[in-house]
């Protein structure tokens, strides 16, 4: 029986590439250059799975992703939240008065400007994390170093200078799980999200009418974004999380009245609510959100 196959963007050593390791372990991680290639390879049925970075609580949202999944066919089928720490690396015997620069992506830098100040060493902008760790593993110069994983750190034999430098200890990356083949969480079985993207009709405050089926049904609306599609400014696309089943009494006429509105209407996928929701979940709130059984 052949080995089932994960995809995700970036190089070996990636946070990506941590996610498919927490997630799927028994699945061969395969790394792609661009999410493009990562959707191909699901098309294709080159890959089963793909582990694909959505959001970050510093960063906000990846991009790319609200333009691809619309057209992609693909299926959300699960989600997944991942604490990002990043650590400083540099090559085996290194010491921190021997660093004069850290590579990393930007992002990376951005999130770890305080090692860097403290420091007092120059910011070098790489095209990854794990690409970074690679290059400096390559370059055999002690002064140079990366911020990177430790899976990274690991794969390209570097010493650690610096555990978790990273300034804001909440940094977390959320990730969905992408099938070439709906798999639908079933309802009443644990906490669900329900994604979808929607264009409302062009007729006046359809937004609001469409949003107003969510307030009086009850339906917490967990993530709204808006897009332009196709080059033009007046075609807003939206893309949606919301709590709960479509099969649901309130969600089933939420999404109805969402729909009257809407001239487009697609839902991605439904699936279980990851047991991450509930840490951050509010005390006050008092509802009840109890991890559901993994996929």
């Amino acid at each position: 029986m052949s080995t089932k196959k994960v995809v995700f963007q970036g190089e070996p050593g990636a946070n990506s590439h941590i996610a498919c390791n927490n997630v799927f372990p028994e699945f061969e991680a395969l790394p792609m250059a661009t999410f493009e290639d990562c959707f191909n390879a699901i098309q294709k049925d080159e890959a089963d799975l793909g582990m694909i970075p959505v959001e970050n609580s510093v960063a906000g949202r990846v991009a790319d992703i609200h333009h691809l999944m619309p057209t992609s066919g693909l299926n959300i089928i699960g989600e997944y939240f991942l604490p990002i720490h990043h650590q400083l690396v540099g090559l085996r015997g290194t010491k921190l008065d021997d660093v004069e620069s850290i590579q990393s992506h930007v992002m990376a830098l951005g999130q770890c400007r305080k090692v860097i100040r403290d420091m007092g060493v120059k910011a070098v902008i790489g095209a990854d994390t794990a690409g970074s760790a690679r290059q400096i593993a390559e370059w055999g110069d002690a002064s140079k170093a990366a911020i990177s994983s430790d899976l990274a750190a690991d794969i390209y034999d570097l010493d650690i200078l610096k555990p978790n430098v990273e300034d804001e200890d909440h940094n977390t990356t959320r990730f969905i799980i992408l099938s070439k083949y709906p798999i639908k969480a079933d309802a009443g079985n644990g906490p669900v999200i329900t994604t979808l993207v929607f264009r409302v009709r062009n007729v006046p405050a359809a937004l609001f009418k469409a949003m107003g089926g969510f307030a009086t049904n009850g339906v917490n609306m967990t993530k709204l974004e808006s897009y332009q599609t196709g080059g033009k400014f007046f075609a807003t696309q939206f893309y949606a999380d919301i709590e709960g089943h479509p099969n649901d009494a309130n969600v089933k006429l939420a999404l109805e009245e969402l729909e009257f509105f809407s001239a487009e209407l697609k839902v991605l996928g439904v699936y279980p609510a990851h047991e991450y929701r509930l840490k951050i979940a509010e005390p006050q709130e008092n509802r009840e959100l109890r991890p559901s059984p993994g996929i």
